[in-house]
């Protein structure tokens, strides 16, 4: 076998590797220099094998551990980040299940982090809370787990932040009540729990 095409990503910092015409992998330009993968080099099945299971992997996993470095990451954020930066699917998926098993990820401790720092931060309904968990890759069983830590009363909530944001105005104003009214659905209240809580902010 014998490497027909080597080329450089977007960023440059990774390469795409073609054996006899056909894509093989794609490596980070350190790895593909110190392993000597250049154009019209041979390369036998023990040493594709060798950076397909080692090389890569071992790449992926540091690449992985300098993202959570930085900020801490769903299983599926940090797949996709390594997908995006040119990793293989199933390098990517090897690395994270590496991390994983050691401890580096652990999506219900994200979730039950992410819970704490959203509530204390921004008023959002329990449904926006469980779909923003969702839409970072977190598992249902593991949503509502976390949810129940929480004692989350959506009423409470809207009433709260509907007092801080609107408080010194006039509420009796229709142009207030409909800017108060779509914060609050945006927020991803219901129309029925916002209209309770438009009823005791006029009635206060």
């Amino acid at each position: 076998m014998k490497i027909t095409l080597a080329e450089k990503n977007r960023n440059n910092k990774m390469v795409r590797i073609y054996i006899d015409d056909s894509y093989s992998f794609t490596i980070p330009v350190e790895d593909y220099i110190r392993n000597n993968l250049y154009e019209e080099v041979e390369i036998d099945e023990q040493k594709l094998e060798e950076i397909r299971n080692k090389v890569l992997v071992q790449a992926a996993r540091e690449r992985g551990v300098r993202f959570l470095t930085f900020k801490d990451r769903s299983v599926n954020e940090l797949f996709k980040k390594l997908m995006e930066v040119g990793f293989d699917e199933e390098v990517a998926n090897k690395a994270t299940e590496y991390l994983t098993t050691i401890g580096y990820l652990d999506d219900n401790r994200y979730a039950m982090r992410y819970l704490s720092e959203r509530i204390r931060t921004k008023a959002l309904s329990k449904r926006s809370l469980e779909y923003e968990l969702k839409n970072k890759g977190i598992a249902d069983e593991l949503i509502n787990k976390a949810m129940s830590e929480f004692e989350i009363d959506d009423y409470q909530v809207a009433l709260r932040e509907a007092k801080r944001k609107f408080g010194k105005y006039n509420m009796q104003d229709k142009k207030v009540e409909q800017r108060a009214c779509r914060f609050l659905l945006h927020r991803g209240f219901s129309y029925e729990l916002v209209n309770k809580v438009m009823k005791e902010m006029k009635d206060s």
